[in-house]
């Protein structure tokens, strides 16, 4: 049997270009990481997003 290895939350956030992808991973409080694939389109629209809320 393999040996098991924790999943923590403690790395860094990330984004990754994986083909026509970008991978993000966002460490979670609690442990363990969201992991989201978004076309380019869509990382336009969340980069707008998350630079709307930053500036309220």
């Amino acid at each position: 049997m393999a040996a098991m290895k924790p999943r923590t939350g403690d790395g860094p956030m990330e984004a990754v270009r994986e083909g026509r992808l970008i991978i993000v991973r966002v460490p979670l409080e609690g442990g363990g990481r969201l992991v989201v694939s978004v076309n380019d389109d869509e990382a336009k629209e969340l980069a707008a997003a998350l630079t709307s809320a930053v500036e309220s």
